[in-house]
């Protein structure tokens, strides 16, 4: 619903599923699968980019390049739900309804992080760039916040990570 998890109530879901409250408990007994369910309907409707296809592209500042163009382009095309959604996730990982990270953000940053024959501490800061690049608050301070053009956007979380893998 539209003012994200938190403001949704179940009686709304059962109302506009045209199904009584029960039902939705039935099949829902819990807020962590009921979540579950509208973030697979929503993601299957609204896919984000897939990590790896970028896998193909060999030097990995290119791959980071085109990974976070593709991500910022989702982000810009899907900022009012995941605004709203990422507006309760606190509360709701405080309840025990989401995991730590997204589940999108592993497996990305294990493909743009690959490549850059960096071993130890350097790694460990490549990855937490990336990490950082792929966030969608990282994106909204840089393109709405902060005015930048998406590939200023990008070029600044490439050069990020370049300065991370330095020692």
């Amino acid at each position: 619903m539209a003012g994200g998890p938190l403001a949704t109530t179940l009686s709304a879901i059962a109302e506009r599923a045209g199904v009584e409250r029960l039902t939705v408990y039935r099949h829902f007994p819990e807020e962590k699968s009921l979540f579950a369910a509208c973030t697979a309907h929503y993601m299957s409707l609204h896919p984000p980019p897939d990590p790896r296809s970028w896998s193909g592209v060999r030097d990995p500042g290119e791959r980071l390049q085109r990974g976070l163009s593709e991500q910022y382009a989702w982000f810009a095309e899907n900022e009012r739900r995941q605004a709203s959604v990422l507006r309760d996730v606190e509360a709701l990982r405080a309840r025990g309804s989401l995991p730590e990270r997204p589940p999108f953000e592993t497996p990305a940053v294990d493909v743009l992080s690959s490549g850059w024959r960096v071993r130890g501490r350097a790694r460990e800061r490549l990855r937490s760039a990336i990490g950082h690049a792929l966030s969608f608050y990282t994106w909204r301070s840089l393109e709405r916040e902060q005015k930048l053009a998406r590939d200023e956007a990008v070029e600044l979380m490439v050069a990020l990570a370049d300065r991370a893998v330095q020692t």
